[in-house]
């Protein structure tokens, strides 16, 4: 059952829709409000009619345009998180150099997570109304989950505290040297990295940093240079057959799987086009899988936040080769999916909060053990 259901089966999701375009409000609405558990509260067609509307709307969730006239999503998105503390935004752009730079402004300043508006020949696409519900859905119950009685947080962080000592894998076989850190990261994710990559900044030039965070077309180029400018360490998005050094962070491509092979002896990168995996393009699996067999008990995984359960299947592929695999814990997680399954299959080596996150993989890469 999920937490949604757990806190009551009365509760629905509130949503509020802003944007400039009568044409996008209305085909999210119509989505949104056609899904049971999911309720359209209001729709705004700018960053000032949004404001306006936050005290008495009283949204859990609010679908932001990036770029509307009056007042943009950058200028509302702090004004709304101010009138509701805990609110869950979803930043809405287009597919432009602009949009993504915005989007990951955005995200830096308190929104959980970006959606790439379809282009006008793509209003009805598929992907994009998957995208918005399974977004809105998973951000509902985290804003559900935040206002649940103090008592009963505490008691489930006592019973996960439990579980996740069981889940928790040890031996000799973790204190292999790393050689490479890869992560995997969806909902908070941005976010996320830029904190733990700071810490591992000062020693990034020991291993090469591989990342795949689940992001549209166009966007990670941008989130390649938020976390160049985070961490002090070049990063760019990985391009094919490239050699993959240390001193530098490779970001999965949107919209292609990053993954990594040997030519001679060297790692290199593979950029490749195909179905996505876990419902995922880029998918967190096939970097953890093939940096398994490449850099085997070298290799640090890393599961952040995220909604979804990409990069589980893989965690036992990475212990069984030697490597070690970390996850965020739920308390620090905006959305504990991906970090949880990893955890569920009792293939990681340690469940850090986000603030001890990096600190940890930077003693682990200089080689410490504690």
């Amino acid at each position: 059952m999920t937490a949604a259901l757990e806190i009551g089966l009365a509760e629905r999701v509130r949503v509020m829709i802003v944007d400039d375009s009568v044409v996008a409000r209305n085909l999210t609405s119509r989505w949104l409000q056609d899904e049971p558990g999911l309720d359209v509260v209001t729709t705004c067609r700018s960053g000032r009619e949004a404001v306006e509307s936050i005290a008495w709307a009283r949204p859990d969730v609010v679908v932001l345009d990036v770029e509307m006239p009056e007042m943009d999503g950058v200028e509302a998105l702090p004004l709304l998180l101010r009138a509701k503390p805990g609110l869950a935004v979803v930043m809405a752009s287009s597919y432009t150099t602009r949009g993504a730079d915005l989007s990951l402004r955005c995200l830096a300043l308190g929104a959980m997570d970006v959606l790439a508006k379809p282009s006008r020949d793509q209003a009805q696409s598929e992907e994009y109304r998957r995208e918005l519900l399974s977004k809105v859905r998973a951000l509902g119950e985290v804003a559900w989950r935040r206002s649940a009685a103090a008592s009963r947080v505490a008691n489930e962080a006592a019973a996960l505290a439990r579980y996740a000592a069981r889940s928790v894998r040890a031996g000799a076989a973790a204190w292999n040297p790393v050689r490479a850190l890869a992560i995997g990261s969806s909902t908070g994710g941005p976010q996320a990295l830029s904190a733990v990559l700071k810490a591992v900044g000062p020693v990034a030039g020991r291993v090469p940093v591989l990342v795949t965070q689940h992001m549209p077309v166009g966007f990670t180029a941008a989130l390649a240079n938020h976390l160049a400018a985070a961490s002090g360490v070049p990063a760019r998005e990985a391009e094919d057959g490239e050699p993959l050094k240390g001193g530098a962070i490779y970001v999965a491509p949107g919209g292609k799987h990053f993954s990594v092979a040997r030519s001679g002896a060297q790692a290199v990168a593979r950029v490749e086009d195909g179905p996505p995996v876990n419902f995922c393009k880029p998918s967190v699996d096939p970097l953890f899988r093939s940096a398994a067999e490449v850099y085997g008990p070298g290799l640090l995984a890393v599961v952040l936040t995220g909604m979804g359960s990409d990069g589980a299947s893989a965690a036992p592929v990475v212990a069984a080769a030697g490597g070690r695999v970390f996850a965020q814990d739920e308390a620090s997680s905006v959305v504990w999916g991906m970090p949880g399954a990893a955890v569920a299959t009792g293939a990681c080596s340690a469940v850090l909060p986000l603030s001890e996150m990096g600190p940890r993989i930077a003693r682990a890469i200089v080689g410490e053990r504690s």
